[in-house]
Formats: C-alpha cells, structure tokens, sequence
C-alpha cells in the first residue's frame, strides 16, 4: 500500500451570510475575509447593476477593495439577471475560488437567490421589459385585484395562492402566460434538489428586536436622501435622465429596495430553513460572534 493518504472526498465549504436589510451581513463577511483567505459572492438582486449604489446600499470602495467581490456591477440596468443565472454564476465562481484556496462567503438578502441555489428552479421563461410595461399599464387601468382576477380566469390554482395585492407575483404570472402558453402552475414541478459541488453552512443575522432593526433601516434611508453626499435622488434624477430606463424593468423595481420593509419577507424565508445559525443581528459583537462559528465549522471538517 501507499504511504501517501488517499485525497480528501470532503465536499468544499461555503458560507452563507443571510439576513435583512442592515443586519451587518457585509461586516460580518469582511470580519472573516480579515483573518481567513475568502472571496465574497454577493447574493443581491440590486447590486448587480451599475450606476445604482446609493439605492441599493452597495458596499463602499473600501469595503470593495477590502475583499475581492463578485456579481457586483456586473449588468447595465436595461437588462435583467435571474435566479437562474445566479446559480450558474455562483457555481462557477465557487469552483474557481475554492481553486484559488480560498474560503466562498456567499452574502446578501435576496432569498430567492439563495433557493435558487441550494434547491435549484424550474425553467421558467425570463422576463420580458416591454410585456412588463404592458402589464403595468394594464394593471394602472384595472388595479392589482384586477389582475388578480384576470389571472384568476388563466390560471386559477397560481391565483388561489397568491394574495390580490401581490402585484409582483400576479405579473409574473401573467407573464409566464403570454410568453409561454402555459400556466405557471404547470411549469412548476416537484423534484428532488440538484446535488451541490459544496456544503453550506446558513448563517443568518437575524433582530430580536425588530423595532431597533426598523431604526436602523430608517436611518440608512435618510442617509441615501442626504442631498449633501449626493444623495438617493439625485442618483435617480440620472438614471432617468439616461432615457433608456423606465418602470417596467426589473432595475428600476431595486432602487430603495434595502431601505423597505422587505424585512419581513426575508425573515419568513430565512425562519423556512431550520439547520440556519441564528445570530442576533443587533447584539454586540456580531461581526467577531460569525467569524467565530465560521471558525468552529472549518475546523470541524
């Protein structure tokens, strides 16, 4: 036999920061890259397009620097990037850091994006900006219980799920519609998760206070209006005086979208994965707190 050790069928680890808006998942990232070799995948469907930074609260120049970062401007804001192709992205990437030695930090907010990845999506059609146009004409004439409705007519068992107010989820299934003939109904099936190339340790930042959290959210918000460090509306005044943006594209759905309530919702998903690390996002010492679980699970390996 050989006197050399048969190589390692452990799986890589990648860690997934988790956690709404200003819960310090980008500190926390940075804490870790500061005492282990690691590169940050952002998980955000904002930070993907350029020229918007304020609204989305994208990380500063040194934060960027003080890390390599991925998936971060990486698209004009007249296009749109799915859950689908983060996945691809981030399998790719993840290869290609753990290659490199490196340790993934997977970072952001958008849920959906994460699903996308641990549990894999059905091949729904992409989105289309001018039938989204189209569609929220539609819906300014008729209003969202309208839509709900009509969606109601076409595809009954996506509209019993789905609340009357939920525009955003009653477009898109209207859309699937028009661009596939089919409902979304039957395009979504059951099927068991794709193997991952890597395990995932789920870190979430999560208030247990929400109030505080809201204080916080609000803060950063009147930070973005700021007009004296340039400030949120100004930043839109450009985008719109480009001309070639309008409301029907998913960009333009981001801006402001980390200073919202979308909190709830995102803690609905993060409360769905029961093996996720809780950790209280307005306690001390977070930062230090996740770099040591991150610690404790390499170690363990």
């Amino acid at each position: 036999m050989s006197s050399q050790s048969a190589p390692s069928t452990a799986k890589p680890l990648v860690i997934a920061i988790m956690g709404p808006t200003a819960s310090g998942k980008t500190a926390a990232a940075l804490e870790i890259a500061r005492h282990i070799p690691s590169e940050i995948i952002s998980v955000d469907s904002a930070l993907v397009y350029r020229g918007m930074d304020i609204g989305t609260a994208k990380p500063s120049r040194s934060e960027l620097a003080a890390a390599p970062h991925h998936l971060i401007d990486i698209m004009e804001p007249t296009q749109s990037y799915s859950a689908m192709q983060f996945r691809d992205d981030a399998l790719r990437l993840s290869a290609d850091i753990h290659a490199r030695g490196k340790l993934v930090l997977m970072v952001g907010g958008t849920m959906l994006y994460f699903k996308a990845l641990r549990d894999g999506l059905d091949a729904l059609p992409q989105a289309d900006p001018q039938l989204r146009a189209r569609l929220d004409a539609e819906a300014a004439l008729i209003g969202v219980p309208g839509m709900h409705a009509k969606l109601a007519q076409l595809d009954p068992v996506t509209a019993a799920r789905l609340k009357p107010n939920d525009s955003q989820r009653i477009q898109r299934a209207l859309e699937i519609i028009e661009l596939s003939g089919q409902t979304m109904s039957s395009l979504l099936t059951d099927r068991p998760a794709p193997e991952l190339p890597f395990d995932i340790l789920p870190i979430a930042l999560e208030p247990s206070d929400r109030s505080i959290l809201h204080e916080r959210i609000a803060r950063r918000f009147d930070l973005m209006l700021d007009l004296q460090s340039g400030g949120l509306i100004r930043e839109v005044e450009e985008l719109r005086a480009r001309g070639d943006l309008h409301l029907g594209l998913p960009s333009m759905r981001c801006v402001g979208y980390r200073q919202t309530w979308e909190y709830k919702r995102q803690l609905t998903w993060l409360r769905s994965m029961p093996e996720r690390i809780v950790i209280d996002c307005i306690g001390e010492h977070v930062a230090d707190t996740v770099l040591a679980t991150v610690t404790t699970a390499l170690k363990q390996r």
